[in-house]
């Protein structure tokens, strides 16, 4: 199997079983809103487009980088990994998980499993994955996505916890995220916001 066709095979499997994984969801008691959600939206779409384009006929700027047969798939296993993580959070979170930011009934601080070493696994884990298609590649467009997919994350994250702090119990929130790093394990906690 070639390089490609593995990264592109693992990428539109964990599309799929995400998808499908969709209706392991408890009823949403109240979310945020479209409104609240379209710029990171935006930003994600743009970040996944430009990764999604072609790495193949780049010279010269756009290209930063060449990988090796060996080192092309040590990055395909980066990206399994980064999608086991996810999964490994998406399955311990349950069916409180959701693809936009809500509440769910009986919604509660998860701090255990993989919500131990980060606040948001699933983001960290796609972002392995991310970071890992994005060295393949070696091209600008693999990197400039890789950053814009970050920055959506990011922006998505900090939404999400505003919005947890203010519908779970007053200070469960915030001691979490005074003890749990936000995205990166092991990085210094600065105060959110």
């Amino acid at each position: 199997m070639r390089i490609g066709t593995a990264i592109v095979a693992l990428w539109v499997g964990f599309a799929i079983s995400w998808l499908i994984a969709a209706i392991w969801s408890k009823p949403v008691a109240k979310r945020v809103g479209v409104r609240g959600e379209v710029a990171y939206r935006l930003v994600l779409l743009v970040g996944g487009i430009l990764l999604a384009v072609p790495a193949h006929g780049y010279v010269g700027p756009l290209r930063f980088w060449l990988v090796t047969r060996n080192e092309g798939w040590i990055g395909t296993a980066l990206i399994g990994c980064g999608f086991a993580f996810a999964w490994w959070a998406r399955a311990h979170l349950g069916a409180l998980w959701s693809g936009s930011i809500t509440t769910k009934a009986d919604h509660r601080v998860v701090d255990t499993g993989p919500y131990r070493i980060v606040r948001h696994p699933i983001y960290t884990g796609v972002l392995l994955s991310v970071y890992a298609t994005a060295a393949v590649k070696g091209t600008l467009f693999g990197l400039t996505g890789a950053l814009a997919i970050t920055l959506g994350l990011w922006m998505k994250a900090r939404i999400e916890e505003r919005w947890l702090a203010g519908e779970l119990d007053p200070g469960t929130y915030e001691r979490y995220r005074q003890r749990v790093p936000m995205l990166l394990p092991w990085w210094p906690q600065a105060h959110p916001d």
